[in-house]
Parts: structure tokens; sequence; C-alpha cells
């Protein structure tokens, strides 16, 4: 559980430090944007360091975590429902992500 609520904390961080300079990029907003922005980034990167497995584990099943909640976001964010075949795609990569981080010790 531990492990899935550090990948959320890790996405959401990831997420908002790419999307606040879209806004400033895409819409106009702010360029002090770009602060709040980097500061989400350098937690992002942060909270990677926390996992207890191989990096390279943990960059591979993050991704699967990611996917998910950016669906998550631009149902939330974007006022965009996901599809069908969204949902899909990440339940296949959540279970990607599950392979990765819980299989047997060796």
């Amino acid at each position: 559980m531990r492990t899935l609520l550090l990948f959320l904390a890790t996405a959401l961080a990831e997420i908002a430090g790419c999307y606040l300079p879209y806004l400033w990029l895409k819409q106009g907003r702010s360029i002090l944007l770009l602060i709040p922005a980097a500061l989400s980034l350098a937690l992002f990167a942060w909270l990677l360091t926390l996992h207890e497995t191989a990096a390279g584990r943990v960059y591979a099943a993050y991704g699967g975590v990611y996917i998910g909640v950016a669906l998550l976001w631009l149902w939330a964010v974007d006022q965009i429902r996901p599809t069908a075949w969204d949902v899909a795609g990440a339940a296949v990569a959540l279970a990607g992500m599950g392979i990765i981080m819980f299989q047997p010790s060796r």
C-alpha cells in the first residue's frame, strides 16, 4: 500500500510540474507558474528516491501508475471523461506495474 501511495504522490507531483508550464505556454498565464512547477518537479524526483527497490524497476513500474493518474487528471482537470479504451489501457499498464513491483523475492 505504501508503494502505491508513493507512486500516486509522485505522479501528481510530475503532472502538476508539467501542467503549470503548459498553462503559461498555451494559455498565456503568468510566467511565475514556472516557480511552483520547478518545485513540483523537484518533489517528483525526490519522491522517486524513496522507493526501496532498484531505480530502473521503480521507473518502469511508475509508468503504469502515471498513466492511471494522468487519465484521472484528464477527467478532473480537463473535464474530459476517459473512454473505455483509456480505462482498458490504464488497467493493462497498472497490471504491468503490479507484476514488476510485486514480484516474489529472489
